[in-house]
């Protein structure tokens, strides 16, 4: 996994308590779910612009069930009902830092946030988490419907657990993420900016140095940015990555797959805002661009 993705812990993961489920389980977030009826499909890539040793390949034929899966990734405000219900500490809470992008912090929280060896875009930065994104001073009050981030593969089923939904396997999230069109390189095609049209959350100018914000956003975007896929799925590309339920390499213990790319992909380096495209991390490194969507068998 490319530390310029997302930056994550090397130790051994910290055990993370069994989320406190509320007495009545709360069927609201399962009842929102999109279903779509599966099937074959061909997944993967052998697009010259991939990543074989992402193992984006070779293309291969995919069988899922029929499943249901979220529009949109989980919020600000759907993760703070979450908390208020259970209680739940997040791993960055319980490290006491997460990593941040350097260029969002102010001078303050940056001058004591020591950069990550080789990536020195990437920081580490004491109290940051998911309600404070840039760490001390940061809040997501006018953040409310943006994806929640700083939140770990262990958060992420500590929520699943809670609202009777679970991660999509790969396999489900990119049938999902490719809205119905087959071997296309993104979720509307193949053309990045069909008609000088954007149509995902990525940086824009030069990476890590200047973000126009010509797609309209610097930073996360709220959730529902952008049009839907053929299945009704936003942003299934850009803006976070995902974390899928999956192993990154079948097989072994460690890192988790996530999929989607984030705001912080550019062609210079990451482009991984492609439906094929793949990446990892440890099961409780949280960075202030990784977020998720839920999914569940069909009723």
């Amino acid at each position: 996994m490319p530390a310029c993705c997302t930056p994550g812990h090397t130790h051994a993961p910290a055990p993370t308590p069994a989320p406190r489920r509320p007495a009545l389980p709360p069927s609201r977030v399962a009842r929102q779910l999109l279903t779509l009826p599966g099937g074959r499909y061909l997944m993967g890539t052998d697009d010259p612009e991939g990543f074989p040793r992402d193992a984006e390949g070779p293309v291969r034929e995919a069988v899922v069930g029929a499943f249901r899966i979220a529009a949109t990734t989980v919020t600000n405000a759907q993760f703070a009902t979450f908390v208020k219900a259970t209680g739940h500490v997040t791993d960055a809470e319980r490290f006491g830092f997460s990593f941040a992008f350097g260029a969002f912090l102010g001078e303050e929280v940056a001058a004591v946030s020591p950069p990550v060896a080789a990536v020195p875009w990437w920081r580490a930065v004491e109290g940051a988490d998911w309600r404070h994104p840039e760490g001390p001073g940061s809040h997501v009050t006018d953040r409310q419907n943006h994806p929640v981030v700083h939140v770990s593969w262990h958060d992420a089923r500590a929520y699943c657990a809670w609202s009777d939904t679970r991660l999509p396997t790969e396999a489900e999230w990119e049938y999902a993420a490719r809205g119905g069109l087959e071997q296309r390189r993104y979720p509307w095609g193949d053309e990045l900016t069909p008609g000088g049209r954007h149509m995902c959350n990525i940086w824009q100018g030069e990476f890590p140095d200047l973000d126009t914000a010509a797609d309209g956003h610097v930073g996360t975007a709220p959730v529902k940015s952008f049009r839907p896929n053929g299945f009704g799925l936003y942003n299934t590309v850009g803006n976070v990555w995902e974390w899928c339920a999956d192993r990154f390499a079948p097989g072994e213990e460690g890192s988790r797959a996530m999929r989607g790319g984030s705001y912080l992909c550019h062609d210079s380096y990451c482009n991984r805002y492609r439906v094929a495209a793949r990446s990892s991390n440890t099961p409780d490194s949280s960075t202030g661009n990784i977020g998720f969507r839920v999914a569940a068998d069909p009723v």
